[in-house]
């Protein structure tokens, strides 16, 4: 089974086309192993765009609870990129998952301060150790080849998306 790291931020509309590429094409290569890897395109303290470090957080959560992913996914891509809710607060986010996530331990969990080293560990492994400059990005785990970078301003297309996955 080969492991694919992917490297996305819930406020990116190119993250959320390529999700939604990658998922309607993994049946396709039920070999691979995926790895989601959500990282923060304007980390703090930087000032600029959206801070999605609670949707990171809560991607952490959800999985703890047993959560459907994809659904979770759907739901965080659409309430950023779509609604364009404003995720850097606690009940925003409760509420944009509710349903699909206990909301009171979501709740709980946040306020603890729960995975907050691993929003900083995604962003190292992208930024610092994989040397992503744009979003999405697929990397294969302790490998320097092969990757698909997005392109600033483009993403990735479904194609090559495909031709990616296939030269795996």
């Amino acid at each position: 089974m080969t492991k694919l790291q992917i490297f996305y931020d819930y406020e990116c509309p190119f993250c959320k086309r390529g999700y939604e590429d990658l998922v309607e094409l993994l049946p396709a290569f039920p070999e691979l192993e995926i790895e989601w890897r959500p990282i923060e395109a304007h980390p703090r303290p930087e000032n600029f765009g959206i801070h999605t470090d609670l949707c990171i957080r809560s991607f952490y959560i959800a999985q703890e609870l047993g959560s459907d992913m994809s659904a979770f996914h759907k739901a965080m891509f659409h309430a950023v990129v779509t609604d364009g809710k404003n995720v850097e607060k606690d009940e925003v986010i409760a509420n944009v998952v509710k349903g699909i996530v206990d909301s009171a331990k979501l709740l709980e969990l946040l306020k603890s301060g729960k995975y907050i080293e691993n929003v900083n560990e995604n962003n190292d492994l992208a930024y610092e150790k994989n040397k992503v400059w744009y979003l999405p990005a697929f990397r294969i785990p302790g490998k320097n080849t092969p990757r698909l970078d997005a392109k600033g301003g483009i993403g990735v297309s479904r194609e090559e998306i495909r031709e990616f996955l296939e030269s795996l």
